[in-house]
């Protein structure tokens, strides 16, 4: 591991196949014992229990010394596989296989382009189509039946083969579950249940933008006022500054001692509290280390709430020009102290509404843990134990309704604990690979795994080897956002480099407009919210979640519908003043911008002027009177 990035290599002594098979039945399903011929010892032992809609496989036994796992299981040549997590290169997955691991995506995740390249060089960073924060072993058959391996291990689901789908894991699996649906929205429902759901986005979100910034509070107070100014709709200020910042080669990073800075902020109590009479709240950052130099690590050091070393010495690693200690969450005392003394005090008590909730994917490999469990099984589990401490804190204060927070990270059973996620660090451009097109991707897959809330970075993050914001880039992000479940700004890793919104009037008017577009639609997004809350079905959805019976729904990973009754394809090419949509079959599409009507089951070409991106919606929707309203905004 190298901050957060990851070289993962096997060396293959033998793999057998456990050709013979017994079957008994034993009260709770059949019990089936594995050998590689007849007179051998058992190697393998499972239980086969039959679900009212598939099978479960369960784990008894393995001989000493098997520490790898192949389960295949049968395919079709036609058949399409979505899942995997959060994927941000490709929706279907068939013809490609998926290592999961969480980690760094990577900068530029494209090997054929000069800021992946770069990335490779100086900071072994530049990551490939499979990178992800959040990856999960569960996939999603065009055939209505989900499949999901419960592992922590390292795995790899492989589906090039036209016969079958390939699963490896590092170990054996607890559980192998199958279980179908008549219909998609029913399939995504059951997995909802399977991991958990979501409680609703607090009433505050649908105020408007949450306007990112970090040059401090006379900056921060300064452009909510040019914001108001603009007739902009803000609902909260997110200052990741909070609690100080650093100077990098990366750029200017925070400062990892979670309390607030008084030199940054020197009135951020009263500053909160003037805020919330405006009806705008504030909202901070977080992360599970704490950095050697600040004021919280000799403490958690102390208590022995850090993760040690191979010597039983507190383990410091290397986060970027700077050292951290790895808080214990297999610890509970660790977890207290951080719900307590961190998220509690240190943040809701000050008037926090919330924060991002940073980082879970870093957990080294050769650390020593509370539990005894070896790090390397515990590094995928990570990013659910950090939202869970997250969410304990928030629900222990009486504040589930009125705090929220927002991961990168993910895996398996993340979504019973985080409220919402957040695309990750995309680069600043239109990149295929790590740019604005990524984030529909993103939403989409991590979608159908039960993730119902997701939104990004407007205008992207990462700017690095002289890859900068354009006001384009800006714009198109933005008219995307505002058709998402949070709209939320981000001043990226090098501010001053980047075009921000108070950069440009032509911007700040832009990110006026769409905000007031996002408010006006509430509305419909609170039903929508409802809805994923209540039945784990995604704000943003593929279009075959709602047409299953058109062919030409299932390849598209470039747009969505927003609920059932609007589709949205956003514009994510530079230099474009039109765009083309696919249009379901079996329906009659109005485009929102200019009213004009289209039959379904064809793709059309609209102009896409900045401020209309393409969105339709349908004849027939009880919704169409707010829809006006909405494309009558001003």
């Amino acid at each position: 591991m190298y901050r957060g990035n990851f070289d993962i290599e096997d060396y293959l002594e033998s793999r057998e196949a456990l050709r013979h098979l017994t079957v008994v039945e034993d009260g709770a399903g059949l019990k089936l014992t594995l050998r590689r011929y007849a007179e051998d010892d058992v190697q393998l032992a499972l239980r086969l229990v039959e679900l009212e809609d598939g099978i479960r496989l369960e784990s008894l036994s393995a001989a000493e010394g098997i520490n790898r796992f192949w389960l295949r299981v049968a395919a079709q040549d036609e058949e399409r596989v979505w899942g995997c997590g959060e994927q941000m290169s490709y929706f279907d997955l068939r013809g490609r296989h998926f290592p999961l691991w969480t980690s760094e995506p990577g900068v530029g995740r494209d090997k054929s382009t000069y800021v992946t390249w770069q990335s490779d060089v100086v900071n072994r960073a530049g990551g490939d189509y499979y990178h992800t924060n959040y990856p999960q072993p569960t996939f999603v058959s065009s055939r209505r039946y989900f499949c999901d391996v419960e592992t922590t291990h390292y795995a790899d689901f492989d589906f090039r083969s036209a016969d079958f789908h390939e699963l490896q894991v590092w170990g054996i699996p607890s559980t192998v579950v199958l279980r179908s649906a008549p219909t998609f929205i029913q399939l995504v429902e059951n997995i909802g249940a399977h991991f958990g759901r979501q409680p609703k986005l607090p009433e505050w979100v649908y105020n408007g933008v949450i306007l990112g910034l970090k040059r401090g509070q006379a900056h921060a107070e300064a452009k909510l006022a040019e914001a108001l100014a603009n007739n902009m709709a803000v609902s909260a200020l997110w200052c990741e500054d909070w609690a100080g910042v650093r100077e990098t080669s990366f750029g200017t990073r925070l400062f990892w001692d979670w309390r607030w800075q008084a030199e940054r902020y020197p009135s951020l109590d009263k500053m909160i509290d003037e805020l919330r009479h405006q009806g705008v709240q504030f909202l901070g950052y977080v992360n599970p280390y704490l950095c050697v130099d600040g004021h919280f690590f000799p403490e958690a050091q102390a208590q022995g709430y850090l993760a040690t070393d191979g010597q039983g010495q507190t383990a410091v690693v290397d986060f970027g020009e700077f050292d951290c200690g790895v808080v214990d969450f297999t610890n509970p005392a660790a977890c207290t102290w951080f719900k307590d003394v961190i998220i509690k005090r240190q943040m809701l008590d000050l008037g926090l509404s919330g924060w991002m909730a940073d980082f879970g994917e870093y957990l080294p490999i050769d650390v020593t843990l509370s539990n005894g469990v070896c790090a390397k099984q515990e590094h995928n589990r990570w990013p659910v134990r950090w939202a869970q401490v997250n969410a304990e804190a928030i629900a222990e204060a009486g504040l589930t309704d009125k705090a929220t927070f927002f991961m990168r990270a993910g895996y398996s059973g993340v979504q019973a604990h985080c409220p919402l996620l957040w695309a990750g660090d995309q680069s600043v451009d239109f990149t295929r690979h790590d740019g604005l097109a990524t984030v529909i991707c993103a939403a989409l897959s991590s979608g159908l795994m039960g993730n119902a809330f997701h939104h990004s970075d407007i205008g992207g993050y990462t700017s690095i080897f002289g890859n900068t914001r354009d006001a384009e880039l800006f714009m198109r992000w933005t008219d995307m956002a505002a058709f998402t479940p949070v709209m939320r700004t981000h001043e990226s890793n090098r501010p001053t480099e980047n075009v921000q919104w108070f950069d440009d009037a032509e911007v700040a008017a832009h990110l006026a407009r769409m905000s007031r577009v996002y408010v006006r639609l509430a509305p419909y997004l609170k039903s929508l919210v409802a809805e994923g809350s209540e039945r784990s079905l995604p704000v943003q959805r593929p279009l075959f979640l709602h047409f299953e019976d058109d062919a030409a729904c299932y390849a598209i990973q470039d747009q969505y519908l927003y609920g059932p009754d609007l589709l949205v394809a956003p514009v994510h090419e530079a230099g474009r003043s039109d765009w083309s949509a696919y249009l379901p079959e079996g329906v009659e599409w109005v485009h929102l911008w200019s009213g004009e009507r289209y039959p379904g089951g064809q793709r059309v070409t609209v102009a896409a002027p900045y401020g209309e991106p393409p969105v339709f919606y349908r004849a027939e929707s009880t919704w169409e009177p707010l829809f006006i309203e909405v494309a009558d905004q001003d």
